[in-house]
């Protein structure tokens, strides 16, 4: 990206004003979100005091505004749209999107075998479901307990890392002993 075309609050409102005023998904450099977390990241760094501390954090909020408002437009048209046109969709939007695909593919298996009569597809999915397993941060002393696998686990102390059934780490979440760690790759 050029010095020229370097984001700041006034090209990024110009963008979201762009996507808004159009029915169709818009070209955008590939490297977007990129630039803009940049952008927010360089601001979030500078370190001012009084007034000039508060329009920093005005700049910060109102550019991760502007930027949840572009991403959920562009991500409602291609949701809304009959056929997903793929071709301004930037990599960070194919992602989510992604998701949605799997959801719509989940659904119709779930329909379809229930509708079908397949029990013993569906009884599979759900214990697969429940045995699948979820990597934690133990934020509290948990207790050794029996997994829906029927495994042994723990017993924890705080900061700990686990890998559990999605089951038995939704329930400590839940309780708040425990938080999900999403790998980053």
């Amino acid at each position: 990206m050029s010095e020229s075309d370097q984001i700041d609050i006034h090209s990024l409102h110009a963008i979201v004003l762009r996507e808004t005023e159009s029915d169709s998904i818009l070209e955008i450099e590939p490297d977007f979100y990129r630039n803009l977390s940049n952008f927010i990241g360089n601001l979030k760094k500078q370190e001012f005091d009084g007034i000039e501390s508060k329009i920093k954090q005005s700049l910060i909020e109102m550019t991760s505004e502007l930027t949840a408002l572009l991403l959920n437009i562009r991500l409602e048209k291609t949701i809304k749209s009959e056929g997903i046109d793929f071709t301004n969709l930037l990599d960070e939007e194919k992602f989510i999107l992604d998701a949605e695909e799997q959801k719509r593919e989940r659904t119709e298996m779930i329909l379809s075998a229930t509708i079908n009569g397949k029990s013993k597809f569906l009884e599979s999915i759900s214990q697969n479901h429940k045995t699948k397993t979820v990597v934690l941060r133990i934020l509290q002393n948990v207790d050794e307990i029996v997994g829906a696998d029927l495994e042994k686990y723990g017993p924890f102390k705080p900061e700990d890392i686990a890998t559990l059934p999605y089951e038995n780490a939704q329930a400590l979440i839940t309780k708040k002993v425990a938080t999900k760690i999403h790998w980053e790759d």
